[in-house]
């Protein structure tokens, strides 16, 4: 991926080394576990999920997000490497995403990446790295340890450049359903319906994140020509490996579809794929989609 060079967003937040850092490590039951050896966890809140914390009571029984409270925020190192690529990364996706909104008669609102390590404040509450990167609508920011890229590479079995731009791709496509009103109607019906139906919601959800990933890699690649020979397997390899089914019969040796909340790597694959091929929103309408 020939990403060096390009424009860096200003939308990066480092909260890398500040307080309330966890040194890319959380607790469970007094043990401290590093983000390295998360699969487990990663299967509870959902791998690149969307306010993971809603579903844990981090929120009040109002509705209304926790109050944050941050210093000024700074921006990561000139001479991060990894900083830079994400920065890359979120202004191609800005540049994308505010060209589809203008020619839909919309203003694009960029959202903020936060970096930052072990746990974070945010408008939903804690945010931990054991949750994966993951995307919180109270404050419109994508919250990211990239030490999970690690847990790609080593532990996922889902490494490369493009793999990981897969990964902000996908947390902005929850910025982008944010904006549009859907992921708001999603979360209305908490509680209205059934867990199982929630979860079949939420698998749409993700899914159409992932597609709207897939729009971002054609119209990027049309304006850039910065994919290279294998970027486009190495993000489909990653949707097959974070695949509910898949992350399930690792960690369990079963399977419960009923419990899928991101959908399986089949039709992970699929929908990302889905939005590559057409770079069409529309193509990307998963809850009217007969079948994913």
């Amino acid at each position: 991926m020939k990403w060096e060079g390009n424009r860096e967003s200003s939308n990066v937040e480092d909260r890398r080394g500040s307080g309330g850092g966890g040194g890319g490590g959380f607790g469970i039951g007094g043990r401290s576990i590093g983000i390295g050896t998360v699969v487990l966890a990663l299967i509870g809140w959902g791998v690149f999920g969307i306010n993971p914390l809603t579903t844990i009571g981090v929120l009040s029984g109002s509705g209304s997000p926790a109050p944050t409270q941050q210093g000024p925020a700074k921006a990561p190192p000139a001479n991060d490497a990894g900083a830079k690529f994400v920065s890359t990364v979120l202004a191609s996706t800005e540049d994308v995403w505010t060209d589809i909104f203008t020619k839909g008669g919309a203003q694009y609102r960029a959202p903020r990446l936060v970096l930052f390590t072990g746990v974070t404040r945010t408008a939903c509450g804690t945010g931990q790295s054991a949750m994966g990167p993951f995307y919180c609508p109270g404050d419109q920011k994508v919250y990211l340890d990239m030490d999970f890229f690690n847990t790609m590479s080593r532990q996922l079995g889902a490494p490369g450049e493009f793999a990981r731009a897969y990964v902000v791709a996908h947390e902005v496509g929850h910025h982008v359903q944010n904006l549009l009103g859907i992921s708001g109607k999603v979360d209305a019906m908490r509680g209205r319906i059934s867990e199982r139906e929630q979860n079949a919601m939420s698998v749409r959800l993700e899914l159409q994140a992932d597609c709207y990933a897939g729009i971002w890699a054609n119209h990027s690649q049309q304006a850039k020509s910065w994919l290279e020979q294998g970027d486009i397997e190495s993000a489909v390899n990653a949707a097959q490996q974070i695949g509910d089914d898949k992350l399930q019969r690792e960690s369990t040796g079963t399977v419960r579809p009923d419990s899928f909340t991101h959908g399986s790597s089949a039709q992970r694959v699929r929908w990302f794929t889905q939005g590559y091929k057409t770079g069409s929103v529309q193509s990307c309408d998963t809850f009217q989609a007969g079948s994913l």
